[in-house]
């Protein structure tokens, strides 16, 4: 199973000397990743910033960029933030689990997905 992916920023991060850094790897979130995000102090003051903070965990690296930190991710032009956000969507998306079934018009077998909430 693959946990890591990189990626390439569309525009990239521009640091203090004028560098621009687009290389990157993010790593499949856990659920850990996502309950200490909820009990942050900027989250808890302000929701919008919950993406900020989850991405800074799930992202383990930029090139030349020593530590990644939500204000690092909050310095991204808005391009490259939501390509960071459709990234972690994608990678971390469970696939719902599917079971076989026959017609009882025709008693063909195939797989359909479970819906487990009933939407859609």
């Amino acid at each position: 199973m693959q946990t890591i992916y990189e990626f390439t920023l569309p525009r990239g991060y521009v640091d203090a000397q004028g560098g621009i850094h687009k290389r990157g790897k993010m790593r499949l979130a856990t659920a850990g990743d996502e309950i200490r995000s909820t009990r942050d102090p900027r989250v808890l003051s302000n929701p919008s910033y919950l993406t900020l903070v989850v991405l800074s965990y799930v992202i383990t690296e930029l090139e030349g960029v020593e530590i990644m930190t939500a204000g690092v991710i909050e310095q991204l032009f808005t391009a490259d933030l939501a390509f960071l956000q459709d990234m972690y969507e994608k990678i971390n998306e469970a696939e719902p689990p599917r079971m076989k079934v026959v017609c009882p018009s025709c008693g063909h077998t195939h797989e359909v997905p479970v819906n487990f909430t009933r939407e859609g």
